[in-house]
């Protein structure tokens, strides 16, 4: 101990961590009065840095207030109930870390600290925030995870330099608006694992923004105002009650990972296949089917889908590689997106894809009068479908991955052209037992052979 004194006495700098400490020795509160008899005391240098992180203290003495040049001070990891008023006159004091103790408040006399920067008073059981700390108008960074805090002080408002917030793990059921437009300079704002509802509208404001976590909170809506986030790089809202998403989210030109995993998301929004993203978690949602246009954001190299019922592509495709799921839909968007030979009525992606969601509780498929020159994907993709009706197309031929369609009782071509009987496809589907073939340019001779073939109960002419 009376080595490392004698250090900090020239470089002013002391650290005392993991030693067992149960309390702060006397010697380091009159560092320079205990001067040794080879030293030039003259030449001592004021303590400006103490570190007693990982002890046993239970106290910190008054005295502290004696360390007046002292610029961080670090007593995280003890076992301290409280802290002293005398921590207020530490005047020049710019890094203060209390995290990991048993406080269950912080003196008012800390809005003393106007020097202050950076305050770490997370893991512990504080129910609030002291109303001061507004006036420490130099914080810059404030964090507070893991305690009991229930509302933040309106004073925060006044910290107009904060750059990094986190609030993690607390009680907080609200963000005030009038403080939120106040820290027009953040860049990080964690307010993960709170009791939130509500999404601040306010938060439009914070230009810089460049992460944002908000997930595991009980989050009914995101504000189309998220817009104005143009920085944002990480939004975090995993763990939340959405059920839909602001087309506005696809402005944020800068996002790189989404991650809206576990729910009750019903769609993704084709506005939002705008945005480059390196990482979209979806998993644990409510999607039944997939916007095409996913698959032009290349930029993806994982997208997770896990615990959703979709059932318009293969489980094998939703669960494989990113890039071949990417790929599969990038087929489906260029196939479905406009019928060839009617440019003047372009089918819609969306029509398609909301038949294919009626189609999980009905069991029916639709697409009549569409125009699809094709037999879409959606129909041997489409789990447990029975009925299918491809009825008034321009359909010339059915494709062989219709052989897949081990459900499909009833089949419905009626008005198509259809030319060549599709035996080798028909007498793959098991479970068929009604075909209608009525109004296509089939042969005679085709016409003979389906009045022979059992399951057909509709004529063909």
């Amino acid at each position: 101990m009376d080595r490392l004194l004698k250090q900090a006495r020239s470089s002013g700098s002391l650290n005392l961590s993991n030693r067992s400490l149960r309390e702060v020795p006397n010697e380091v509160y009159k560092n320079l009065e205990v001067v040794g008899e080879d030293e030039k005391w003259w030449e001592g240098v004021e303590l400006q840095k103490l570190i007693l992180a990982h002890n046993e203290l239970e106290v910190l003495r008054e005295d502290v207030k004696n360390l007046t040049m002292l610029s961080i001070l670090n007593i995280s990891h003890n076992k301290l109930s409280s802290l002293p008023a005398a921590i207020g006159e530490l005047s020049l004091l710019k890094s203060l870390d209390v995290s990991f103790n048993s406080l269950t408040c912080i003196p008012e006399d800390i809005g003393s600290l106007t020097s202050l920067v950076k305050l770490d008073c997370s893991n512990n059981l504080l129910n609030e925030l002291p109303h001061s700390l507004g006036n420490c108008i130099d914080l810059m960074e404030l964090k507070a995870t893991n305690n009991s805090i229930a509302k933040l002080p309106d004073e925060l408002a006044k910290c107009l330099k904060l750059i990094k917030v986190d609030i993690e793990g607390n009680k907080l059921t609200i963000i005030p608006e009038n403080i939120l437009r106040c820290w027009t300079i953040l860049t990080e704002f964690n307010a993960a694992k709170n009791l939130l509802t509500t999404f601040p509208d306010s938060i439009g404001v914070l230009t810089k923004l460049i992460r944002l976590d908000f997930h595991q909170n009980k989050i009914l809506l995101i504000p189309s105002s998220i817009m104005g986030c143009c920085s944002l790089a990480e939004f975090y809202m995993g763990t939340n009650m959405l059920s839909s998403l602001p087309e506005e989210l696809g402005a944020l030109s800068r996002l790189g990972t989404l991650d809206l995993h576990s729910n009750q998301l019903k769609e993704f929004p084709v506005e939002a296949c705008k945005l480059q993203l390196s990482v979209l978690d979806l998993s644990n949602n409510s999607l039944s089917s997939l916007p095409p246009e996913i698959g032009n954001m290349t930029s993806l190299r994982k997208l997770l889908l896990n615990g959703n019922p979709i059932r318009t592509i293969r489980s094998s495709l939703v669960s494989g590689p990113t890039l071949a799921l990417l790929k599969y839909l990038r087929s489906r968007l260029s196939s479905t997106a406009e019928a060839p030979g009617s440019s003047s009525s372009p089918i819609k992606v969306d029509v398609i894809a909301k038949a294919t969601r009626l189609s999980l509780s009905s069991k029916e498929l639709s697409l009549s009068g569409l125009g699809l020159t094709t037999v879409p994907s959606t129909v041997w993709e489409t789990d447990e479908v029975v009925k299918v009706d491809l009825s008034r197309n321009s359909i010339t031929e059915l494709p062989n991955e219709m052989t897949t369609c081990s459900s499909l009782q009833v089949l419905i071509l009626s008005g198509n052209k259809i030319t060549q009987w599709p035996g080798v496809i028909l007498s793959s589907l098991p479970s068929l037992s009604s075909l209608k073939l009525d109004n296509n340019p089939l042969s005679k001779k085709v016409t003979d052979r389906c009045r022979n073939w059992t399951p057909i109960l509709a004529a063909c002419h």
